[in-house]
């Protein structure tokens, strides 16, 4: 999911979710009548910029699928911030949209609820297949062995951008491919006013997404083979205790980015504030803040040593919005058809390129469009060394409890208390406290 938006994730909420016979959205109460057969109502989540940015991509593309189909498609655009509990609250209520985008790692959460409609064969196939999806998109569609939840709709991936003048005025010639390598050229690059490396320590997903790479890299996971919280485990400890350090005894991230939530890294990278900048999929977002593609370049994720691959080196979850329906929707016909219309060759092309994401459909992906030098980092990294978040029914409370908990250790680092062994352990062990119990 993209990690411009904190997690909106409500624990409580979900609770009543997962207890309550999941009844799902639709245009009106009750499941399956066809009420509405030219009506349907999509909520599509914040990609672009602004909510503004998103309606000229989408609106464009409904008028299309309306003028090829006779349905009418409602849009709202919900931000990040909200888009979560909109989504449980609906679960509950009955009241939803036919259609909506979910972040990829809310998956296996919102597939326990019941309320979306199961992808299996048969409605694969109305939409071409479930063969025409990259296997590491569907890894992260629900729970392994059960029908997806969702569709894989923009696929995304973590890199390393970095400006070239600045690193080019420090001397470094190439960029960071280790982690010694990324703090040895901060420490370089860290100095007028300027940092190392931008990061957003308030925003929860951002901070989910790092940690569960450098615990991929410290050989660990976050939760054991059988789904129980494992947040304390020695590799998982130094992973979260290896990134707060980044600003905590590395200094090449400001102590004011412990209070960054929402695209202010970005925002600073673009301005040259800072040299370098982890994110997904940036290079849209950087050109709507004004930065040309000519100024900076685009790496792969550091890795512990060597180079990035599978097991060890991860180096990026797998990122991603998914296309869902209301299983009780009126409109389950049209609901399909839109689903086939937004996954067809044709828009994947138009929508990852207005988002500079990469399609999850692969005769997509291997477009010309998609072959520039960025994407060609992120398809390389979705399909040799990045790894989906945990499936779990837990997994949205796992983001929030985790996520919180390196946002306080951040917090620590910017006051200049010592983030040790021991206060990560801590807060880690804090956070599995407020996982629900089996």
């Amino acid at each position: 999911m993209r990690s411009i938006r904190a997690a909106a994730t409500g624990a409580v909420i979900l609770s009543l979710a997962l207890a309550a016979s999941a009844c799902g959205g639709g245009s009106s109460t009750g499941g399956g009548s066809n009420d509405s057969p030219k009506t349907l109502t999509y909520w599509a989540s914040n990609q672009g910029a602004s909510i503004e940015v998103d309606k000229k991509v989408l609106k464009p593309e409904l008028d299309k699928f309306e003028k090829q189909t006779g349905i009418k498609v409602k849009l709202e655009v919900v931000p990040w911030s909200d888009l979560l509990n909109r989504i449980l609250t609906a679960t509950t209520s009955g009241q939803g949209p036919d259609v909506l985008n979910i972040g990829n790692t809310w998956s296996a959460s919102l597939q326990a609820t019941g309320a979306l409609l199961p992808w299996d064969a048969k409605n694969f196939d109305r939409i071409g297949g479930r063969d025409r999806f990259v296997d590491s998109a569907l890894a992260s569609t629900g729970v392994a062995g059960q029908d997806p939840a969702a569709v894989p709709l923009y696929s995304m991936a973590y890199a390393l951008y970095y400006n070239k003048k600045m690193f080019a005025d420090a001397g470094i010639t190439r960029p960071p491919a280790t982690w010694d390598e990324l703090v040895a050229d901060g420490k370089k690059l860290s100095k007028d006013g300027k940092w190392g490396l931008g990061a957003e320590g308030s925003n929860v997903s951002e901070n989910i997404h790092h940690v569960f790479v450098f615990a991929k890299q410290h050989g660990a996971d976050f939760f054991t083979a059988d789904g129980k919280p494992d947040f304390t485990a020695p590799g998982v400890v130094a992973a979260v205790q290896q990134y707060v350090g980044l600003m905590a005894k590395d200094k090449i991230i400001a102590p004011g980015n412990a209070e960054y939530a929402q695209n202010q890294s970005v925002s600073d990278f673009a301005k040259g504030k800072n040299a370098m900048l982890l994110w997904q999929s940036a290079s849209a977002n950087l050109k709507s803040q004004g930065m040309s593609e000519d100024d900076y370049g685009i790496a792969p994720v550091p890795v512990q040593s060597g180079t990035p691959g599978a097991g060890r080196n991860v180096n990026s979850m797998v990122a991603g919005i998914n296309l869902a329906v209301f299983k009780n929707t009126d409109n389950l016909d049209g609901a399909t058809e839109f689903v086939k219309f937004m996954t067809s060759d044709a828009e994947q092309k138009v929508l990852n390129t207005a988002y500079s994401t990469v399609p999850p459909v692969r005769t997509a992906q291997s477009d010309a469009a998609f072959s520039a030098p960025d994407t060609s980092v992120l398809k390389d990294t979705l399909a040799k060394s990045a790894a989906a978040l945990p499936q779990v029914t837990d997994e949205s409370q796992f983001e929030t409890a985790v996520g919180t908990a390196v946002k306080e250790l951040f917090a620590d680092a910017a006051a200049g208390r010592p983030v040790t062994a021991e206060s990560v352990k801590a807060k880690l062990a804090k956070a599995q406290q407020q996982m629900p119990k089996k």
